[in-house]
């Protein structure tokens, strides 16, 4: 994932995935191309780091027979990002349940994410809610994902 173009480009680098996909962590370090006028982390990086995480997480942790996609996303700057800024995207064994209890009769399921993006004092930078959509492939969809 550090090859992929746009987070090479932006200076993002995903640090830890775990073997089971429950847990991310990335960072951001601040360089020429991901600084904005005022010299703090353009916001659309800060963006980017939140971008696929939870998708990817909850894909990888449920059967092939479900669609797995990212349905929307809001971020709230808290605060100037100067230096090395970090996300932890965690999955809990709870979303899993609600996800599955949720989509069981074939219902969709738009479920909320929330991260922190943090300066390296622990300081939030930034807030992010993602909502994930998820529902059961219909028959005849096949198992692809």
């Amino acid at each position: 994932m550090n090859l992929w173009p746009p987070f090479l480009g932006a200076g993002i680098r995903v640090r830890h995935i775990a073997v089971d996909f429950r847990e991310v962590r990335v960072e951001l370090r601040p360089g020429l191309l991901n600084r904005n006028y005022f010299g703090t982390h353009f916001g659309g990086s800060l963006y980017a780091m939140a971008d696929p995480f939870f998708a990817l997480m909850v894909l990888h942790n449920l059967p092939s027979n479900y669609l797995v996609w990212d349905k929307s996303a809001a971020i709230d700057y808290v605060a100037p990002g100067r230096g090395r800024v970090r996300a932890r995207f965690v999955l809990t064994q709870q979303d899993l349940d609600t996800i599955v209890r949720m989509t069981a009769d074939g219902d969709k399921h738009l479920h909320l994410f929330r991260v922190d993006i943090e300066d390296a004092e622990g300081l939030v930078v930034a807030r992010v809610e993602r909502i994930v959509y998820v529902r059961k492939k219909k028959a005849g969809n096949g198992g692809d994902r």
